[in-house]
């Protein structure tokens, strides 16, 4: 490759008049061998100008996160897509290292992202020799190789981060070499405080982090090499910082490297004591470890901190994050004795002098509001910056500190005077941050117990009055959430507020209008919630005024660049389809609200805004449950438009949407052979796609619900296009059993709707690669998969289609020959069916008393010298050592027994209380055989076991009780008594409770 020709092409990319041949002649030329390699030439050359260096390193780094890895052709070509070739690649592996070694900071940053791309791919298969070019510059006694070498290593630890422990054995093997060589080079270098040494002392402690923030190797770390690392710890956290850097600017400190350094430093300790050095809380391969850590290091580092806290009091200056990780680190200290002793003496000078110092209002606080009052509101309610922030540290432990440390009932009966005689008057204070921090206080005790009612009311007018009244918006935030806690909490304050909830919600809507405070769209949609009636009268404004915030929001210039506004979007999608849940009941309003929320699916339609369609499609869904209007039948062919554009993978999200069209207006549905048409081919493009196999299933259980619910509805004609569509799927490779059983259950729906016509449709097709008819594919293939019916609709349609097939006069061959399978499949089924009905019993009991257990342990309080983990550790270790993660698995348990898929969700007309009752089905049609075919009657019967005749019996006196009781809930309606409410077929019968263990 002629490099002078790259390098004019590079420098003509940053020239605006040139650009566009110049990317033209890069398009041309970056798929020729020695173009990715010659680019790297370029970017480690001093005789290239630096903008070009740049420009080429911007170029590799995107040629390789795109085109490193081989990849396969597209389904259905056989052309391979273009990759860098192997030649290339092993001349980049070969001088990557050096190159970023020898580049200067701006270009290394983009070398450094290749080389991560590289290692994702590579290592260890490929390249298992990066460790050993690694470890050679790490070995260098030229110290300039140093930090390049490091941050080669940084790349490789970054590539494991999040991985499993069982997944990091690679890391691992190359840490065995460069642990004890960077743990040597650090000590080396801590005497030296130099910009430099500093700067690689930082990169080794960001190295050391990657490597433990989510597993701890303990076959890297034994007890003397921790021992060492947690010494450099304490000495970096607790050198002195050169004093020639309070010459710098205060906000620019924070950035210098020596407080990076602690910064680092402390982000691992505060990391090892809060995941793995904490008796009690700590999964079991961590026990030994915790135990140590808080005998061993625990107060030797809490010493160093309270030394820096002592520094703050001072008045001498400690960057925020260096603050924040130190509290951090406190706030975990508090439940154990052994640190808690020591911080015991200090906590009175640190809740007053420190934590309350950062906590209090400051001048550059006051600048913003002044200045920007948006934009505090912005930073307060930042979740991000709560994350890095001194201030939210320094809550969380004086939180922590009173919560398990304090005689909290000794406060609790002074509340309500405190906020009667010191928060009332500051509410009308003249400084706008005090009226704000008031509010901030009423939300804090909103479920206080108030025993003067005066009080209560007092609290809710002040706040009301500081939402509509006050000209401070940051204000007026406050009171909104504290409004709407109070009315939450306190049930004589909703009654209070129910006069002014019109007035409310205005003034709430023009906060959310002016400030886009996704919070304060969360207080719309919960006053919504306890006003539901008063909102109804209210709703067409509330809903118009939303969509004009939600049309300017998406239709502001930068929109794109915040996400702060998708996400305000999003809350305002939410709210309007909470205010159509509350009027559902209120048909005129509903109507009204329909054309506003056209128009909004129409703009997002139109505006492509594929994160909002999930949104669109749940308004869509909420003004189609009760009733679909002609605009909404229209809206179906515009969202097939869509789909057939991008929407592909929503189509789990247009189930529900879908479900509606065919369930609740079936009779419209029928009326236009354009409906079915558009439902069938986006159920056709789905299985015959790359949607995958949860969209798949959502595919499959539409045709399941049409055949259902159109039942004696004359769909003849669709039925063999539904059956053959879903076997075919089954010819291909099927990973899921969920996607097998449903791809069944359609033919077996179909077999429910007209047997003769699903027969004959089985002799009449023709699949790939399967000469002659399909029949004893379809029944040996439904026998095999019995088991793999879950939940109870799937199981009660299984059962319904067995007993259909043995009722059959007109029988297959391929029914016969497998007569000794029906009917302990079905007795099977009918047993998976009794499990879940006690199982959800038992579920619902646990549910209650954990619930019980949580209240309890919200409250509980230790005792200033005792262990808070010592009965949370016994209680581990006598449950196994089970932690966290396997009682999660205990959930799943739960979940996997209840087997509630779903699509379960998706109901058909089987599902509804009046339906055909399968248990009564089973026994009808194995009577009828009985009494007409005794020959065949024997043959279904003979295989039988003793077990499975009692089972039989007892499914026999099930149907008879549930025959009756069906009888009697009739006769009782049918004389005017009360109606029973729909509580499913599971709920009617109570199978007894779940056989001990004895």
């Amino acid at each position: 490759m002629d490099l002078n020709r790259i390098i004019q092409a590079l420098k003509g990319t940053i020239d605006p008049k040139l650009r566009i041949a110049a990317e033209n002649e890069l398009n041309q030329s970056y798929k020729i061998i020695n173009f990715a390699p010659s680019l790297l030439r370029i970017i480690v050359s001093d005789h290239v100008e630096f903008p070009v260096r740049q420009a080429a390193a911007i170029y590799l780094k995107n040629m390789v996160t795109q085109y490193w890895p081989d990849r396969e052709p597209p389904p259905g070509e056989a052309v391979f897509p273009f990759n860098i070739h192997e030649n290339d690649r092993q001349q980049i592996r070969d001088n990557i290292v050096e190159g970023i070694i020898r580049s200067p900071d701006l270009v290394r940053v983009q070398l450094t992202m290749c080389l991560r791309a590289i290692i994702k791919y590579d290592f260890p298969g490929h390249w298992p020799a990066v460790v050993d070019k690694i470890d050679y510059y790490l070995q260098s006694q030229s110290s300039g190789s140093w930090l390049g070498s490091l941050l080669c290593l940084y790349q490789l630890v970054k590539t494991y981060e999040y991985k499993k422990a069982e997944e990091r054995e690679p890391l691992i093997a190359a840490m065995q070499i460069f642990l004890p060589r960077i743990q040597q080079q650090i000590m080396q270098l801590l005497p030296d405080s130099s910009h430099y040494s500093v700067l690689l002392q930082k990169q080794i402690l960001k190295i050391f982090y990657a490597l433990v923030q989510y597993a701890l190797p303990l076959q890297l770390v034994n007890n003397q090499t921790m021992t060492t690392w947690m010494e450099i710890f304490r000495t970096i956290i607790d050198r002195t910082v050169p004093p020639e850097t309070l010459q710098i600017d205060e906000d620019d400190r924070p950035e210098l490297v020596w407080w990076k350094c602690k910064k680092w430093a402390l982000h691992i300790v505060a990391r090892l004591f809060e995941r793995y050095g904490s008796p009690g809380n700590v999964t079991k391969e961590y026990f030994e470890f915790s135990e140590f850590f808080l005998k061993t290091y625990a107060v030797g580092i809490q010493q160093v901190l309270l030394k820096i806290l002592d520094q703050y009091r001072q008045k001498e200056y400690v960057a925020p994050r260096v603050l924040q990780q130190a509290f951090n680190y406190l706030n975990q200290g508090i439940v154990h004795s052994v640190t808690w002793k020591q911080m015991k003496p200090h906590i009175q000078n640190i809740s007053e002098d420190v934590i309350f110092s950062v906590m209090c209002y400051k001048d550059e606080d006051e600048e913003l509001w002044q200045e920007d009052p948006y934009e505090y509101i912005r930073m307060k309610f930042d979740i991000f910056e709560d994350y890095a922030s001194p201030t939210t540290a320094a809550q969380t432990l004086l939180y922590t500190a009173a919560k398990k440390r304090k005689e909290k009932t000794l406060f609790k009966d002074q509340m309500e005077l405190l906020l009667q005689n010191h928060v009332f008057p500051l509410l009308l204070s003249n400084l706008g941050y005090l009226r704000a921090r008031s509010c901030w206080v009423l939300h804090a005790f909103s479920s206080l117990k108030f025993h003067n009612e005066l009080n209560l009311r007092n609290a809710v007018e002040l706040a009301k009055k500081s939402l509509i009244e006050d000209k401070e918006m940051p204000v007026k935030v406050e009171a909104a959430l504290a409004l709407q806690s109070l009315i939450s909490n306190q049930t004589q304050a909703k009654e209070y507020m129910k006069p002014h909830v019109r007035p409310i919600m205005q003034e709430l809507l023009h906060i959310v209008r002016e400030t886009e405070n996704d919070d304060v769209t969360n207080v719309i949609q919960k006053m919504i919630c306890e006003y539901s009636q008063e909102v109804a009268s209210i709703a067409v404004d509330m809903t118009q005024h939303l969509a004009e915030i939600f049309g300017k929001v998406l239709q502001s210039d930068e929109y794109e660049e915040i996400e702060d506004k998708t996400v305000m979007a999003m809350g305002i999608l939410h709210t309007i389809d909470t205010i159509l849940t509350v009027v559902e009941d209120h048909k005129e309003v509903t109507q009204q609200l329909e054309n506003i929320c056209l128009r909004i699916i129409d703009l997002v339609l139109q505006k492509h805004v594929i994160e909002f369609y999930e949104e669109i499609l749940s308004l869509a869904y909420s003004l189609t449950c009760h009733g679909i209007s002609p605009q909404m039948w229209q809206l179906l062919g515009i969202l097939y438009e869509v789909f057939q554009q991008d929407c592909f993978e929503y189509f789990t999200d247009m189930m529900p949407l879908l479900h509606n069209y065919v369930t609740i207006d079936t009779d419209t549905l029928l009326s236009n052979p354009k409906h079915l048409e558009i439902l069938f081919t986006m159920c056709r493009k789905v299985l015959c796609g790359d949607a995958g196999e949860d969209a798949e299933c959502h595919a499959a259980k539409l045709l399941e619900v049409i055949i259902l619910q159109c039942k004696g509805k004359g769909i003849d004609q669709c039925i063999p296009l539904f059956v053959q569509l879903v076997l075919e799927r089954l010819t291909r490779g099927v990973k899921t059993s969920e996607l097998r059983t449903m791809c069944l259950q359609v033919a077996i729906a179909a077999l429910y709707y007209n047997p003769d016509l699903l027969l004959h449709t089985l002799e009449q097709i023709q699949l790939p690669h399967n000469p002659g008819p399909i029949t004893v594919q379809f029944i040996n293939q439904w026998m095999n998969d019995t088991d793999c019916f879950l939940g109870h609709h799937d199981r009660k349609m299984c059962i319904i289609g067995l007993s259909i097939l043995l009722e059959l006069q007109n029988r297959p061959p391929a029914v016969d020959a497998v007569v000794g399978q029906i009917v302990p499949s079905i007795l099977f089924l009918f047993l998976g069916l009794k499990q879940v009905c006690a199982t959800r019993q038992l579920v619902n009991r646990e549910d209650r008393s954990k619930v019980e257990k949580a209240d309890m342990e919200e409250n509980e309080e230790i005792s200033s010298d005792e262990e808070e983990t010592n009965e949370t550790a016994q209680a581990m270790q006598s449950n196994n050592g089970r932690g966290e993660e396997e009682e999660e698995d205990d959930d799943d348990w739960d979940e996997e027994v209840l087997e509630e898929t779903a699509l379960e969700g998706f109901s058909t007309p089987l599902d509804l209380d009046n339906s055909v009752d399968e248990y009564q089905f089973f026994t009808q049609a194995l009577l009828t055989v009985q009494n007409r075919d005794a020959a065949w009657y024997q043959l279904l019967m003979a295989p039988l076991s003793e077990d499975q005749r009692r089972a039989l019996q007892e499914v026999y006196t099930l149907a008879e009780h549930r025959k009756t009781v069906a009888e009697a809930k009739k006769k009782i309606e049918q004389q005017g008594g009360f109606t029973f409410e729909n509580k499913g077929v599971l709920s009617a019968f109570n199978f007894g409770t779940v056989p001990s263990n004895n």
